[in-house]
C-alpha cells in the first residue's frame, strides 16, 4: 500500500489505496438524512452510464450506508443493474463521513464553465448532449450575455413580496424585501 501524507495535514493519509469493490444493489442503504434532491439527475446520469460505463464508483460505509453516489444507485435501479462498483470509505471516521457527504456535493457547486473552451470541446463532439442535461446549451452572444452578467434586480419590479433567500456561508434565512 502507498500512502501520500502531507506534513500540513496533520498525519492525515491522503492518499489510501482504493479497492473497488461490487455490491448487489439491493444490499446498499441510502443514506437516510441526505440532504440533496438529485431525482431530476438520474435520468442524465443514468445515461452517461448507458453510454460511458459505470466508472465512478458509490462509495459506501463499512455498513453499506452510501456516503456519496445517491444518484448512481437510483440511475444503477432505473436500469436495471444488479450489482454497482463501490469504493468502502472504511479509512474514515463518522464525523468524517458526514463532512464528506456535504463536502462532495459541494464543491462540484463551486466549479464554473469556462464558456469558450466549452463551445470548442461540444462543436467537436458527434454526441447529443442533451442525453447529459445540457439542452438548449447555445453559445450566441445572447444567452451567453445572460449566463455571464450579474446585474442587481430591482425588487419592486416583482409583485410578490416573498423573496425568502438563505445565506450560503451560515445558512440564515431572511426575506430580502422585508430585510430591505
Amino acid at each position: 500500500m502507498h500512502i501520500i501524507t502531507i506534513n500540513n495535514l496533520k498525519g492525515v493519509n491522503v492518499m489510501k489505496e482504493m479497492k473497488i469493490i461490487y455490491k448487489k444493489v439491493e444490499d446498499i442503504i441510502p443514506y437516510e438524512n441526505n440532504p440533496r434532491n438529485n431525482d431530476s439527475a438520474v435520468e442524465y446520469v443514468a445515461n452517461s452510464i448507458k453510454e460511458f460505463g459505470f466508472k465512478n464508483p458509490i462509495i459506501i460505509d463499512k455498513d453499506n450506508i452510501i456516503v456519496a453516489g445517491h444518484t448512481r444507485l437510483k440511475a444503477a435501479e432505473k436500469l436495471g443493474l444488479t450489482e454497482v462498483p463501490c469504493i468502502m470509505a472504511d479509512d474514515l471516521s463518522e464525523e468524517q463521513i458526514k463532512a464528506f457527504r456535504i463536502a462532495d456535493n459541494k464543491v462540484s457547486e463551486i466549479a464554473t464553465w469556462d464558456l469558450e473552451k466549452l463551445e470548442i470541446e461540444l462543436e467537436d463532439l458527434d454526441f447529443d448532449m442533451s442525453e447529459f442535461g445540457f439542452d438548449n446549451f447555445n453559445f450566441n452572444e445572447e444567452n451567453t450575455q445572460n449566463i455571464t452578467d450579474n446585474k442587481e434586480l430591482d425588487l419592486e419590479d416583482y409583485e410578490d413580496d416573498k423573496f425568502d433567500a438563505q445565506c450560503p456561508k451560515c445558512g440564515f434565512h431572511f426575506n430580502i424585501k422585508e430585510n430591505k
